[in-house]
C-alpha cells in the first residue's frame, strides 16, 4: 500500500484520516445549512435545545 495516497481510508491518525474528517465534516454543515434553509428552523430545533 502507497503512503503517500491520502485518499485511502486507514485507522489511526494519519493525514488520510485528516482528509475524510474534513469531507464529512463539510458535508455535514452542508445538510445542516439545507435544514436551516428548508424549514426555516435551526438544527437545536430539531434536538430539542430550544
Amino acid at each position: 500500500m502507497e503512503k503517500d495516497n491520502r485518499n485511502t481510508w486507514e485507522w489511526g491518525f494519519t493525514a488520510g484520516a485528516e482528509n475524510w474528517n474534513g469531507r464529512l465534516a463539510m458535508i455535514g454543515f452542508a445538510a445542516a445549512l439545507i435544514l436551516e434553509l428548508a424549514t426555516g428552523k435551526g438544527v437545536l430545533h430539531f434536538f430539542g435545545l430550544m
